[in-house]
């Protein structure tokens, strides 16, 4: 399999995905896009997060991309099987799966899942998780705050403390021994959660979606033979600029440059989604 992998998010949250990668596999090349222009995605409506997934996943096959991660749990809650029926020429992994299979695994008998409202109305990771193990019990916590502090850079804020207090605080009554971090965004909180839930384990999907993702491409990559770093290519639909300063702080890494691709002109549904839709 040659080509890059395709990552998107609709902001910085992705971000913890594509570090993972290249910590995991820094010889593979990332195509990362940003939905900066319509984050965060957790409180619209999941018709319209369905379009843009399926818009940016057409986007990144254009770009030449082998594999898509679809580094986001609303869009993956939402729109995997769509994109996955559209675009069967590519594997597409999404964020829910991997991360219920890794709380599971943790053997405790109560998961609390941190997610955006939308995540939870969804009750993604409560059928995944029971479909797994029907006796473990889940509880979804909601945490509106959370997308917003980290697409502000107030990832260390007092603000951030009490979010995190505020959210926690209802699963460890709740008997939670297991939290998973249920959006990309939440591992750059990450230090502010386990203050919040010191005894509780952390699971954060964006690592295992990676690792399954390793297993994917285990002796099929072209670019795992070579000796040199990959190169990485960021688009944002929103302002480049700001992004490429924010999401170097946060990535640990430069990034040199952001290119802007427009919904409408760069982006848009498929045509055989929009055939479908009417």
């Amino acid at each position: 399999m040659t080509g890059p992998i395709g990552v998107f998010d609709s902001g910085l949250g992705g971000l913890t995905v594509a570090g993972e990668l290249m910590r995991r596999l820094p010889n593979e090349k990332i195509v990362y896009f940003a939905d900066s222009a319509h984050v965060p995605y957790g409180e619209r409506p999941l018709h319209e997060i369905e379009e843009f997934a399926l818009g940016i996943t057409q986007f990144l096959l254009g770009c030449g991309a082998k594999v898509v991660i679809m580094a986001c749990n609303m869009s993956s809650a939402v729109a995997l099987d769509a994109a996955r029926a559209a675009f069967p020429q590519v594997p597409i992994l999404g964020m829910i799966e991997p991360g219920s299979r890794a709380a599971v695994s943790n053997g405790g008998s109560v998961v609390g899942v941190l997610a955006t409202t939308g995540t939870v109305k969804s009750g993604a990771y409560s059928r995944t998780i029971l479909a797994l193990d029907p006796r473990i019990k889940v509880i979804e916590q909601p945490c509106p705050a959370f997308v917003p502090l980290v697409e502000s850079g107030m990832t260390d804020s007092e603000e951030a403390e009490i979010a995190a207090r505020s959210c926690v605080g209802p699963l460890i009554s709740g008997g939670a021994d297991t939290l998973v971090l249920g959006c990309t965004h939440y591992p750059f909180l990450r230090p502010m959660i386990e203050r919040a839930a010191p005894e509780a384990t952390i699971v954060d999907p964006a690592e295992e979606t990676v690792r399954a993702l390793a297993k994917i491409l285990k002796d099929t990559s072209a670019e795992a033979s070579e000796n040199k770093p990959g190169e990485h290519r960021f688009f944002t639909s929103g302002d480049a600029e700001g992004f490429a300063r924010l999401g170097s702080r946060l990535l640990g890494r430069e990034i040199p440059r952001v290119e802007h691709a427009q919904w409408g002109r760069d982006l848009s549904l498929p045509e055989q989604m929009r055939t479908n839709k009417g």
